[in-house]
């Protein structure tokens, strides 16, 4: 292992980094009208090592979150228990009872059936479950998630349901040439998520607009983001 990849160089990087993200999203907050505290920052820890991780949370991050089921239950003996996570990828209804106890919030609840099995599993456990609805607001084949025209029912149907609470929307735009065409797709989420408030309207709990990542966390914030998740740009390139 060279100097240059030692885990204290590491760490060092990341607290550059920290640094630098939250002198971004501060600067971007206040263009967009808003203070700092009304934008929430995910750390992302997609193939990012325990020993990592919990450096980041050392210098004040206090919510993770994960794609994947099997890495996130992997990781739990290894981070400190009071942290908050979310799962923020693909969820298979089959999957769902593994991370029940687990998360605080999922953040891509894509279909009617995960939810029904969420509500179905969080009754059993006399719980609730903040949920996210993943908007797929690009309208690409390649990825899941509701299509724009769905949402106001499907966030009607799910908000109805037994142990959960519907607290707003996510979202993933296609990968854009230029900053205005991001932000045209950020527009159109933070439409959305106004919707579904509005409609949602005895649901004082939809309070989420999760958008933005580590390329454009910035223009998400100054379309309305209220929470980023932000990987590679704080623990740096993906290590698989």
């Amino acid at each position: 292992m060279t100097a240059l990849s030692s885990p204290e160089q590491r760490f060092r990087d990341i607290e550059e980094n920290y640094k630098e993200i939250e002198e971004n999203i501060e600067r971007a907050a206040v263009r967009s009208g808003r203070s700092r505290g009304d934008i929430r920052f995910m750390a992302v820890t997609k193939t990012v090592e325990p020993i990592f991780i919990n450096h980041a949370l050392s210098l004040g991050i206090d919510l993770i979150g994960e794609n994947k089921v099997q890495e996130l239950l992997s990781k739990l003996e290894y981070l400190p228990p009071q942290t908050e996570k979310h799962l923020i990828g693909h969820l298979q209804s089959n999957k769902v009872r593994k991370v029940a106890d687990v998360v605080s919030c999922i953040q891509s609840v894509d279909s009617l059936s995960v939810a029904a099995e969420i509500s179905r599993q969080m009754q059993q456990r006399e719980k609730t479950m903040d949920v996210l609805l993943e908007v797929n607001i690009g309208a690409e084949a390649s990825k899941t998630g509701f299509d724009a025209a769905a949402l106001p029912e499907a966030g009607a149907q799910i908000a109805g349901l037994p142990g959960i609470r519907v607290r707003g929307v996510m979202a993933v735009p296609p990968i854009c040439e230029s900053e205005s065409l991001v932000r045209g797709y950020f527009e159109k989420a933070r439409r959305l998520y106004e919707d579904l408030k509005a409609g949602l309207s005895g649901e004082e709990t939809v309070d989420t607009l999760s958008i933005g990542m580590s390329s454009d966390y910035v223009p998400a914030i100054l379309e309305g983001a209220t929470l980023v998740r932000v990987g590679s740009a704080l623990f740096g390139p993906r290590r698989y």
